[in-house]
């Protein structure tokens, strides 16, 4: 059978708003339910997820904080990174969370590899580090096998809002992103490698795409 997916491009969102969205498609959906990913990018927020313990606030207030539900601890979100959101029905698939995790990781890994630029993941601190600077972040939460959040990957955006914050809970944890790095991408263009990337290693071979950015 083909593996079914749907595609939205969102343009730019309100974090809480497709956050909750985000919920809403996942209480709802049913066993035929087809998954989706969601391509969007959001104004500047701080978001801090369920590992909350001995986490620092943000040092500055100009930027929102966001509590939410997904796994991790606190990074940043703002223009110029490619978010993009999974939900996906794991049971249907026979993915397991930790699968998914190295799917989203190593999409982002081959993209850079394309680009001559050696990246990697670590066990113990999901997401995608370059020469030990953090380029994208990873976090998912999972509902009766039915997932959702997903990654964020740095294009060309200003960096210094992860100055106020211990990104994803490590002190002194230096941030990059693609135009540090000498790769001139747009954030469509990104975005499009990436899905390619995910789709390619997810197997979905029946894929539609949605563009809302106009709506």
């Amino acid at each position: 059978m083909p593996q079914r997916l749907t595609i939205r491009r969102l343009g730019r969102t309100d974090y809480e708003s497709a956050w909750r969205a985000m919920q809403a498609f996942t209480t709802a959906r049913s066993a035929d339910t087809m998954d989706e990913i969601w391509v969007t990018e959001h104004a500047p927020v701080y978001t801090l997820g369920l590992n909350r313990r001995g986490v620092a606030l943000p040092t500055r207030n100009d930027i929102p904080l966001v509590l939410v539900d997904r796994g991790g601890k606190i990074t940043y979100h703002g223009p110029g990174q490619v978010v993009i959101y999974l939900l996906l029905d794991l049971g249907r698939k026979g993915l397991k969370v930790r699968q998914l995790v190295s799917a989203m990781e190593n999409a982002i890994i081959d993209l850079l590899a394309a680009h001559g630029v050696i990246a990697g993941a670590l066990l113990d601190a999901p997401g995608v580090y370059v020469g030990g600077s953090k380029i994208a972040s990873l976090g998912l939460r999972l509902k009766k096998n039915h997932c959702y959040h997903g990654l964020a990957l740095n294009i060309a955006m200003d960096l210094s809002p992860f100055d106020a914050i211990d990104p994803c809970g490590y002190r002194g944890l230096r941030v990059t992103a693609l135009s540090e790095l000498g790769i001139a991408m747009t954030q469509q263009a990104a975005a499009d490698a990436l899905l390619l990337n995910l789709c390619h290693d997810l197997a979905y071979t029946d894929i539609r795409y949605t563009d809302e950015t106009a709506a």
